[in-house]
């Protein structure tokens, strides 16, 4: 290779990392399920106002466009019955508020709501009161929707929260129960902190603060969770432990159907691998196993079970995952949206649903969290890009 070639070739690395800013949550490792769906089996996503859509690829009849721009770190989603869109942030330490007045799925206003806060990336909306999560504490915006020109003063409602940033951001989110579920990660890659049980677990209390308690232990990090539609029973993603190389442990999808069940960390990884630090202390059947081990390492943070009419039959009850996306594997994965299939409580398909947010090796945008409007559509935030995305179907 000649030195002008050279140059080239670092000119264009140079270019395509150009506006990736924030630090990645994650390692990551060799997918092991079957991606034999190909680009050229698929749709690829129209441009609408960003080129960069035209390299997402979806299954025939799937369009995707912006919905909302210069949403600087997006990443938890929590849309009202009003179509008040709330946006959490981690970096960016602020809450936003869009608003698609003119009903033509492109948000016509953007209110920041709070600013330099510690990483309030949780929200959650309940009979007009906006839920938000910082890492220590948990605060509320009463009547928000018609103060969105004039936020109130928030209302702690929890302040009592370890304060350790490492896996330290929260998603929140009200149960069937009434309940409101917070989870507290890890304070490590791998350790265990037994003097505090709210460590590696997702805990839950009311909507005033009050009757806090431990629903789940032996969790990592979990940074999206759904109720079963018609089960009412809890799944959740957990992002699994670094440093164990590029293909193990998986990320899990994990299904808690009651309170007390513990999930293996940081004794057991994926069901089936022992700690090299912890896993002599316990056996493997003492813990509940993943409903799915996902790919190692693909980071995967929010899901959501589809509910609505707009997509075909198929895809009812189905769940959408954002991977976020490996960041100091060898050879990168994630980055995209997967689909999970379930006969019952049995994952019977995990496969892309949308790709190219990777392209040879380099991430122009990292999904985050997906969420679910009135319609049936489905909104994916993407906070390397700084954007939402909405994906619709409109028949082959």
């Amino acid at each position: 290779m000649t030195n002008t070639v050279k140059l080239m070739a670092f000119v264009v690395a140079l270019l395509l990392l150009a506006g990736c800013s924030g630090q990645d949550e994650r390692t990551s490792a060799q997918q092991p399920v079957n991606t034999a769906e190909t680009t050229r089996d698929r749709n690829p996503g129209e441009t609408g106002s960003d080129d960069n859509l035209a390299q997402l690829v979806l299954p025939p009849g799937f369009r995707i466009e912006l919905y909302a721009e210069n949403i600087e770190n997006a990443r938890s989603l929590c849309l009202t019955e009003n179509g008040t869109l709330f946006v959490g942030t981690r970096s960016k330490g602020s809450v936003y508020a869009l608003r698609d007045n003119d009903g033509d799925f492109h948000a016509d206003e953007i209110y920041t709501l709070a600013e330099d806060l510690y990483m309030p990336n949780g929200v959650a909306f309940r009979n007009g009161t906006l839920y938000v999560a910082e890492v220590n504490r948990v605060w509320t915006m009463p009547d928000i929707e018609s103060r969105l020109n004039d936020p109130p003063d928030p209302v702690v409602i929890n302040d009592s929260f370890p304060s350790d940033r490492h896996h330290g951001w929260k998603f929140i989110r009200f149960g069937p129960d009434d309940m409101l579920y917070v989870p507290v990660g890890a304070p490590c890659n791998i350790c265990l902190r037994d003097d505090d049980p709210r460590y590696a677990s997702i805990t839950r209390m009311k909507p005033d603060g009050s009757g806090f308690e431990v629903f789940a232990h032996g969790v990592r990090n979990t940074v999206g969770f759904d109720w079963h539609p018609r089960t009412d029973v809890l799944w959740f993603t957990d992002n699994g432990r670094d440093r164990l190389g590029d293909d193990m442990p998986p990320d899990e999808l994990n299904r808690a159907p009651e309170k007390g069940l513990h999930f293996g960390y940081p004794f057991y990884h994926g069901g089936y691998i022992s700690d090299p630090e912890f896993g002599e202390r316990h056996n493997m059947g003492e813990f509940v196993p993943p409903a799915k081990n996902l790919g190692p390492h693909v980071a995967a943070l929010g899901m959501r079970f589809y509910t609505g009419e707009m997509f075909p039959d198929e895809y009812r009850e189905s769940i959408f995952i954002a991977e976020h996306g490996s960041w100091n594997r060898n050879v990168r994965i994630g980055y995209r949206v997967m689909r999970v299939m379930l006969d019952g409580n049995r994952v019977v398909s995990y496969q892309p649903f949308i790709e190219g947010w990777l392209q040879d090796g380099e991430a122009w945008g990292r999904p985050v969290d997906v969420e679910q409007m009135p319609d049936g559509s489905l909104l994916v935030s993407d906070d390397r890009k700084g954007c939402i995305y909405r994906v619709t179907y409109e028949g082959i």
